[in-house]
C-alpha cells in the first residue's frame, strides 16, 4: 500500500491517530484570539510565534476568513496567509486553520461584503420575535444554494492553495469547515422558503438512515426520538413535523436545521476535500438539559450554551443530532465539542460515539482547564485540546506551560499506548478545595494488567492540594505514572491473592532528543509508604504544621513502578 504523505487519520484499535509527515502527532494545540492570524505582521511583531513555543506548544488554531482572502468575487488573496505559513514553518509550528466562511457562531460576519450587501442572491434567515414580528439575522439562510456554491468556491481555492503552496511540508494539519453553525434567537428559518420546505417531507435517504440504524445512534437522540423506527410507525414519507415532532414542534424544527446545516457544509467540505484531503472538522457550541451540570461557578447559565433550540445554535451538530450531520457530511472526519462549562467526562465521550476521534477545538486557558486535558488524551485518546485565546498570556504565567512540558516529554509513550493499548492508560484530576465549600471526592480507578489502579488526591498533613496526571500499564505489573497530587495504589483481581503491594519504584527523566527514560533515584520508605502507595506528590506539600517533612515536593514527574501481588497457601500463613 502506498503511503499517504499528505496529514490524515489513521485507525488505530479503538479511535484513529492524526498522522503528519509519515508518523502519529499528538497535538499540543492551542487556538488564537480570532482575528490574530488576519495579520502576519502582528504575529512577528508581538513576538508570539516564540512565546507559543515557550508554552510547548506545538499547533496553533487560527481563522482564515472568507472576507480576507476573496474580498471582490473571483479575486483570490493569499498573501497573509502565505506569510503565516511560512513563519509557522519557520518556527517548527503545525496550524489548523478555521475556516470562517458562511458561517461563524452562528451568524455570518465573516462572510464577504458582496455577499452580506446582496441578499437577493444570498438571502437571510429571518426570525420571529415576541409578538409574532419577523426579524432578519446577519445569517445566510442554510436553504441559501447561491450561498453554499460561492462557499464552496472559495473554501476549494483555499485547499487547492494550500497543497500548492504546503503539500510539501505539512504545516498545515487540519482544516475546521466553518465555525459553530445553526441559528440563534429561533428554532428555525421562517423565510418563505424554509417554510415550504419545512411541510415537505424528511429527505428519504435520511430518514431510512435514521430508522435503519437505530439501536446505533447516539443514546442522546435514541433519548430524545425514541419513537423514530417504531414498529407501529408505517408513514413512509412524514412531514418534519410528523417524524419528529411528537414531544415537542421545536424538536422537529431543530432536525430541520440540522439536516439543513449539515447538508450545506457537506457542500463546502467535499469541495475542499476534492482539492486537498487533509482532516476536515465542524466544531460545536454545546447544549444543556439539566443546568446544574455546568460547572458556572458565578457565570451567568446561558453562557453554558442553553436548554431550547435557538437559545443555543438551533441545528448545529449537537449530540442529539450529531448522526444527521455523520450521515449527511461524510466529507468531516469528525466532529469536535468546543468545551468549557460542560461536564469534561461526559461531553468527552458523547464526541467519542461510535469510536471517533476526539479533538476539542476549543476549551478553558485556566489551570481547571489545564488538568483535565490529562483524562482526554489518555481516557478518551484525544488528538489536541485546545485552550482558546492563548495569545494573550505570557507561557511564564500560562497554566498549560507545566501540562504540556510534561506531555511534550511523553508524547511518544502516550501516541504508543493510545494506538496500541488504549486499555492500559488512566488520566485523572484533581481540582483546588475551596474554603467552606464541599467537595465530593472520587477516587479514580481501572483493571489494569491484573490489578485494580486506585488514584486518589495525594497525602499531605494539611490542605490538600491539585492534582493531574496519568498512569500507563507497560506490562508484567510495571506502571508509568506521571504528573503530580496523586497517590497510586494497586488491588489485585486474582481472587486467591492475599497481598498486594509495590515491589520496587523509581524516579524518571526523560531524554529530550530519544524520549527515553532513565533512573534518577529510587523511591522507597516515605515516598511508598513502605510499599503501601507511591506518592506523585505536587509542587508545594501542605505539611499542616507537621514536625516531619515526609514528602518530598515534585521534580520531574516522572516515575516508574512495579505492583506485585502474593498467593499464600495455608502452610504459609
Amino acid at each position: 500500500m502506498a503511503e499517504i504523505k499528505t496529514p490524515h487519520l489513521r485507525k488505530t484499535k479503538t479511535s484513529s491517530q492524526l498522522i503528519v509527515n509519515g508518523k502519529p502527532f499528538l497535538m499540543l494545540s492551542a487556538e488564537l484570539h480570532n482575528s490574530t492570524l488576519s495579520s502576519a505582521k502582528y504575529m512577528a511583531d508581538d513576538k508570539i510565534w516564540q512565546n507559543m513555543k515557550d508554552m510547548y506548544i506545538n499547533t496553533l488554531l487560527g481563522s482564515v476568513s472568507w472576507e480576507q482572502i476573496e474580498p471582490e468575487e473571483g479575486r483570490f488573496d493569499f498573501s497573509n496567509l502565505d506569510a503565516i505559513i511560512l513563519a509557522a514553518r519557520e518556527h517548527g509550528m503545525k496550524l489548523v486553520l478555521l475556516w470562517f466562511g458562511s458561517f461563524k457562531n452562528a451568524l455570518s460576519t465573516y462572510a464577504p461584503a458582496w455577499v452580506k450587501k446582496n441578499v437577493k442572491r444570498f438571502p437571510r434567515v429571518h426570525a420571529l420575535e415576541a409578538g409574532g414580528k419577523r426579524r432578519t439575522l446577519e445569517l445566510i439562510s442554510p436553504f441559501c444554494e447561491e450561498g453554499w456554491k460561492a462557499d464552496a468556491r472559495a473554501f476549494a481555492k483555499l485547499m487547492a492553495h494550500l497543497r500548492d503552496f504546503d503539500g510539501e511540508h505539512s504545516t498545515v494539519i487540519m482544516v475546521q469547515v466553518e465555525n459553530e453553525t445553526g441559528l440563534l434567537g429561533d428554532s428555525r428559518d421562517r423565510s418563505k422558503i424554509a417554510e415550504k420546505k419545512f411541510n415537505e417531507p424528511v429527505p428519504a435517504d435520511l430518514l431510512q438512515h435514521l430508522r435503519s440504524k437505530k439501536n446505533t445512534l447516539h443514546p442522546e437522540f435514541q433519548k430524545r426520538y425514541p419513537h423514530i423506527g417504531a414498529q407501529n410507525d408505517t408513514t413512509t414519507t412524514p412531514t418534519w413535523k410528523e417524524a419528529f415532532g411528537a414531544k415537542d414542534l421545536i424538536d422537529a424544527e431543530e432536525m430541520f436545521m440540522a439536516n439543513a446545516f449539515s447538508r450545506y457544509i457537506q457542500h463546502v467540505a467535499s469541495s475542499g476535500k476534492r482539492e486537498y484531503p487533509i482532516p476536515h472538522y465542524a466544531n460545536v457550541w454545546l447544549n444543556f438539559d439539566d443546568p446544574s451540570a455546568l460547572d458556572l461557578d458565578g457565570i451567568p447559565v446561558v453562557v453554558g450554551g442553553g436548554d431550547k433550540a435557538g437559545i443555543y445554535p438551533s441545528g448545529g451538530p449537537c449530540p442529539h443530532t450529531m448522526d444527521v450531520y455523520l450521515f449527511n457530511a461524510p466529507a468531516l472526519d469528525l466532529i469536535s465539542p468546543d468545551l468549557y462549562l460542560h461536564d469534561y467526562e461526559t461531553t468527552c465521550a458523547n464526541y467519542r460515539h461510535g469510536n471517533q476521534a476526539l479533538f476539542i477545538p476549543e476549551q478553558k486557558r485556566d489551570e481547571k482547564g489545564a488538568r483535565r486535558i490529562w483524562s482526554a488524551y489518555a481516557n478518551y485518546l484525544a488528538l489536541g485540546c485546545s485552550p482558546f485565546g492563548i495569545d494573550s498570556l505570557q507561557a511564564a504565567d500560562c497554566p498549560f506551560t507545566k501540562h504540556y512540558r510534561l506531555i511534550h516529554s511523553l508524547r511518544r509513550q502516550i501516541l504508543d499506548a493510545q494506538a496500541n493499548r488504549p486499555e492500559d492508560m488512566l488520566g485523572f484530576f484533581f481540582d483546588d478545595f475551596i474554603p467552606g465549600q464541599k467537595i465530593k471526592e472520587k477516587s479514580w480507578t481501572k483493571t489494569m494488567g491484573g490489578f485494580e489502579v486506585i488514584i486518589e488526591r495525594a497525602f499531605v498533613f494539611g490542605k490538600p492540594g491539585p492534582g493531574a496526571g496519568m498512569v500507563i500499564h507497560q506490562g508484567e505489573g510495571k506502571f508509568l505514572c506521571v504528573g503530580w497530587g496523586f497517590n497510586v495504589s494497586f488491588q489485585s483481581t486474582n481472587p486467591k491473592s492475599t497481598f498486594t503491594g509495590i515491589l520496587h519504584a523509581e524516579e524518571k527523566e526523560v531524554d529530550a532528543n530519544t524520549g527515553e527514560l532513565s533512573t534518577v533515584k529510587l523511591l522507597g520508605g516515605d515516598e511508598t509508604r513502605s510499599g503501601e502507595f507511591l506518592i506523585m506528590p505536587n509542587e508545594d506539600p501542605d505539611y499542616g504544621g507537621f514536625p516531619i517533612a515526609v514528602t518530598i515536593p515534585a521534580r520531574t514527574c516522572v516515575a516508574e513502578c512495579w505492583a506485585y501481588s502474593l498467593e499464600e497457601d495455608e502452610e504459609d500463613c
